[in-house]
């Protein structure tokens, strides 16, 4: 997983990825790709 400060690049690389809150947190997960998987602060 990794931790990035802007999450619109992160975000529009794959389709397939959404944007989930989390104990305060930003994470992107990718069920279909998990490589995209990222955090936020």
């Amino acid at each position: 997983m990794k931790v990035r400060n802007s999450f619109k690049s992160a975000r529009l690389r794959d389709r397939n990825c959404k944007i989930v809150r989390r104990r305060r947190r930003l994470y992107i997960i990718n069920k279909v790709n998990p490589r995209f998987k990222a955090r936020h602060g």
